[in-house]
C-alpha cells in the first residue's frame, strides 16, 4: 500500500458513519455488515488501485475510485483501454486481465471489476484468491454457483468486498427500510417490485468481421464460441449482450441486483424456498422481455413467512393494475397488518396515506452512507463495514438468477439452498452451474 498520506485527519463524516455503523449493526439485518481481517493502513492514505473494465459501467465506477491511485488499466476494448489511460497517464495498460494479475499483481491493492456479467465471476475469484479488495459492478456473477463460490471465498479470505448497486447508499432507501423493520406497517407477509424496462428476447443475431480495436475471443471468455456481431456491443449507449443467457440473465438480474435489494435489505432474506415464473414459453437465446416471478421465503427468526413477486415488461401487479395504489412505473410495494409501504428509488409513501396522516416516523437507526465507493475505499483501509458485500450481494444474486432458471426449466422450483439443488427439477443443474469453453476454469 502506498506509504504517502494524504493531508488532514479522517473527515467527521467517515468518523461518524464508523461509529454509526459500529452501534447500528445488531439492528439491521443478519448480513448487514461485513466483518474483515484487521487492516493496516490509514484511512488518510491513498488506496492503489487496478481498474478492470472502463468503458459504459466502467468509466463510472472509475471515476467514482479516482480519488485513489489508479495504478493499473484493462479492457479487452483497444478504445475504451486508451480513453481511459488518458485520463491516468501513469497507470499501466492491459489488455487481458490474467496478464494483468500476472504481471502487475504486487502494485495494487484493490480491484474495481466493471467487465461483462459472464466474466465477473473469473476476474472477481483470481483477485480474492490473490488477497485483493474487490469491487465487482453488478449482478455480482452470472449464475448461482458463480455467486456461492465468489461469496464463500471472499468471507474466507476476509478481504473488503462491494456489490455495484450504487442505490443501496441512498438515504431513501435506508428510511424505508427503518420503517419496515421498526413495524411502520405492521408484520410484512407480502412485497412486490415491479420495473417497467422491456428489454428482451430475439434470435441470434447475423455474424459480423470484429472490430480491430476489441479482442473478440478475449471477450467471450468462458462462454461458448459464436460469430461476433455488433447487436452484442454497442459502442455508445446501452449495451445490448445482457439479455442473451450466454452473457446475461436480462432484466431480471440485472435490475433485480437494485431492486430487489430494498426488499432483500427490510425483510432480512436470504435464500427462497420456492420459486415459479410466469410468461412467454423461455428461448434457448435470450432472456424474455415481460414476465413474473413469485418467491416463497420461510421464516426469519421473529419475522413471519413471505411472499417476493417481481415483475418486468408489461407485467405489473394486480392491485396496481385495479388503480388501488399509485401506478408508478417502477417501484416496490410492502403489504404489512398494518398498512402498505409504497416505494422507488427517491421517495416513499405510506398507505392508505388517511390512515398514517398522524403518523411519526422512528428515529434513523441506519446511518447515512458517506458514498459507495468511499464505504468501500474506507473497509479496503481501514476494515470498516460495507452494506453490498458479497456474502450478502451473493444470496440476492442468487434469488434474482433463480428467477430465471423458474422461466428457463418452466415450473415451480423447490430449492435446495444447501446444496444448490433443484430438489424438483435436475434438468435446471446445468442452469444453476453452466460448462465453461475450454480454458476457462473458476474453482
Amino acid at each position: 500500500m502506498s506509504k504517502h498520506s494524504s493531508n488532514g485527519a479522517m473527515s467527521r463524516r467517515k468518523f461518524v458513519f464508523l461509529s454509526a455503523a459500529a452501534s447500528s449493526a445488531a439492528l439491521i439485518a443478519p448480513k448487514a455488515f461485513s466483518k474483515l481481517k484487521p487492516k493496516r493502513q490509514s484511512a488518510n492514505e491513498k488506496l492503489n488501485i487496478a481498474v478492470i473494465g472502463s468503458g459504459g459501467r466502467g468509466a463510472a465506477n472509475l471515476a467514482g475510485v479516482s480519488s485513489e491511485n489508479i495504478v493499473a488499466l484493462c479492457d479487452l476494448n483497444e478504445n475504451n483501454l486508451n480513453e481511459a489511460a488518458a485520463k491516468h497517464p501513469s497507470a499501466k495498460k492491459f489488455i487481458d486481465f490474467r496478464e494483468l494479475f500476472d504481471k502487475a499483481a504486487n502494485d495494487f491493492d484493490a480491484v474495481v471489476i466493471s467487465t461483462t456479467e459472464h466474466t465477473h465471476a473469473f476476474v472477481t475469484m483470481q483477485a480474492i484468491k490473490l488477497g485483493k479488495h474487490v469491487y465487482c459492478e453488478k449482478p455480482l456473477t452470472h449464475s448461482v454457483w458463480e455467486a456461492r463460490m465468489i461469496s464463500e471465498a471472499a468471507k474466507k479470505a476476509g478481504v473488503a468486498t462491494q456489490m455495484g448497486t450504487q442505490i443501496h447508499a441512498g438515504n431513501n432507501y435506508r428510511r424505508v427500510v427503518e420503517l419496515v423493520q421498526s413495524g411502520a406497517i405492521g408484520k410484512v407477509k407480502e412485497a412486490h417490485v415491479w420495473v417497467s424496462r422491456a428489454w428482451g428476447g430475439g434470435d441470434r443475431p447475423k455474424p459480423e468481421p470484429a472490430p480491430s480495436y476489441l479482442h473478440w475471443d478475449l471477450w467471450l471468455g468462458p462462454a461458448p464460441e459464436r460469430p461476433f456481431s455488433s447487436e452484442y456491443i454497442v459502442p455508445h449507449g446501452t449495451p445490448r449482450w445482457y439479455k442473451f443467457w450466454d452473457f446475461g440473465g436480462g432484466t431480471m438480474s440485472d435490475l433485480g441486483a437494485h431492486y430487489n435489494d430494498l426488499a432483500f435489505w427490510a425483510l432480512k432474506l436470504d435464500h427462497p424456498l420456492t420459486i415459479e415464473a410466469f410468461g412467454p414459453p423461455p428461448s434457448l437465446e435470450t432472456a424474455p422481455a415481460t414476465m413474473h416471478v413469485h418467491y416463497e421465503y420461510g421464516a426469519r427468526g421473529e419475522l413471519p413467512p413471505v411472499s417476493l413477486t417481481w415483475y418486468q415488461g408489461e407485467d405489473k401487479p394486480q392491485i396496481w393494475k385495479d388503480g388501488k395504489i399509485p401506478q408508478w412505473d417502477s417501484g416496490h410495494l410492502f403489504i404489512g397488518d398494518k398498512g402498505m409501504l409504497l416505494c422507488d428509488y427517491g421517495k416513499h409513501v405510506l398507505l392508505p396515506e388517511k390512515d398514517f396522516k398522524d403518523f411519526q416516523t422512528p428515529k434513523p437507526f441506519i446511518p447515512d452512507s458517506i458514498g459507495h465507493y468511499e464505504e468501500w475505499i474506507l473497509a479496503c483501509k481501514t476494515g470498516s463495514p460495507t452494506t453490498c458485500f458479497f456474502d450478502y450481494a451473493g444470496a440476492l444474486t442468487e434469488a434474482n438468477h433463480l428467477g430465471n432458471v423458474a422461466h428457463r426449466v418452466g415450473k415451480k422450483l423447490e430449492w435446495d439452498a444447501k446444496n444448490l439443488k433443484v430438489k424438483n427439477a435436475p434438468e435446471a443443474a446445468h442452469i444453476i452451474h453452466r460448462e465453461y469453453r475450454k480454458g476457462w476454469k473458476l474453482v
